[in-house]
């Protein structure tokens, strides 16, 4: 089941069954739609390179490191000027395949042919390629994210050392990061240990911390990386797109914190109704990781919702997959309030 043809099926089961517990709402700009600060209402003139350089201070990295920000429109916009660059290299790409439908849109949409590999229950990364060197001299490009959805948490230290045995078995790989979903600064260790190799691109934006979509964000490319920086100059976000920039990592760098303390109190206020048995099947990293909403469970999605009461996303929702699990999320309007914990059938101990 794709993403529009759920949110159909979820408007219809709620509908005929009222009791159903809601945890299938994936819009978390309507959710927190109240911590969305404004623009600026007079804004100025603002230059790329300053935003670049306040990213870098706010992440606590090299400020020296300016020159490889790329200023964009966010990562959806970094992503498709990286993936019309690899084509032109006639670079592999590998994708995960259950994360976010759009990377492969994105990629097609450059000419690409990607492969892909799963992360659920957990990131395993393409067996064609990890036993030993590429058979020629074509670049490689392994896209990740980091905090991953819907597996709802950081890359271990085993899979960062997995990743960079892979990078190490040839000079022409390379690690692109989606940090979209990391809502803290600096950004996780392992993300840091991952650009310490000088072989990772990494990708962030306003979207998630500040619920700006499509607004602003950088791509922070490797040192031996600069072939499309020219790209990224030709097409940089509008005078207002960098004017509300500025405001966010100024006038409102409060916000992400803001964002992950309302996303844990809704995610306890989830737990609270979930029965004993969903609880517990949920991964312990998923439950504990800072600003997590999405919540990975192995159990079939019609298995819960016939035998809970809980409407969770099936596993389709985010792409190809053969994991049995669902997904469930605390973004739903009875998570913003305070519920009691054992109202609705969906209770624990219950089924």
């Amino acid at each position: 089941m794709r993403f529009d043809e759920f949110q159909d099926f979820r408007q219809r089961q709620l509908s005929a069954s009222p009791s159903l517990l809601d945890a299938a709402e994936t819009n978390v700009y309507r959710a927190l739609a109240s911590l969305r600060p404004d623009p600026p209402a007079d804004p100025g003139t603002v230059y790329r390179c300053d935003l670049a350089r306040a990213w870098l201070r706010r992440y606590e990295l090299p400020e020296e490191w300016s020159r490889r920000a790329m200023i964009s429109r966010g990562v959806r916009h970094g992503l498709g000027v990286l993936f019309h660059h690899l084509r032109a290299a006639e670079a592999r790409l590998w994708l995960p395949a259950d994360v976010y439908p759009v990377y492969f849109e994105l990629a097609r949409a450059a000419g690409l042919a990607p492969g892909s590999y799963p992360t659920l229950p957990e990131p395993t990364l393409p067996e064609p390629v990890l036993p030993g060197p590429p058979v020629d001299d074509r670049p490689e490009y392994l896209l990740l994210a980091n905090p991953s959805k819907p597996l709802g948490r950081y890359l271990s230290e085993a899979e960062c050392t997995a990743l960079i045995a892979w990078l190490q078995q040839s000079p022409h790989r390379r690690l692109l990061i989606d940090s979209v979903y990391d809502l803290g600064a600096p950004f996780d260790i392992g993300t840091r240990r991952l650009l310490d190799t000088g072989r990772a691109v990494l990708l962030h934006s306003v979207t998630k911390g500040w619920l700006w979509p499509r607004t602003f964000g950088v791509v922070l490319l490797g040192p031996a990386d600069a072939e499309p920086a020219e790209a990224f100059r030709a097409d940089p976000p509008t005078q207002d797109q960098l004017a509300l920039a500025e405001r966010l990592l100024t006038d409102h760098s409060g916000v992400p914190r803001l964002v992950t303390d309302e996303l844990a109190a809704r995610a306890e206020r989830l737990f609270a109704r979930l029965p004993e048995e969903v609880l517990g099947a949920i991964p312990t990293a998923s439950r504990t990781c800072p600003g997590n909403y999405f919540f990975p469970v192995e159990i079939p999605a019609e298995t819960l919702r016939r035998d809970h009461g809980v409407l969770a996303v099936p596993i389709t929702v985010f792409g190809e997959s053969t994991w049995p699990g669902s997904v469930l999320t605390s973004l739903a309007d009875t998570f913003g309030l305070r519920p009691s914990p054992r109202s609705g059938p969906a209770r624990r101990g219950g089924g």
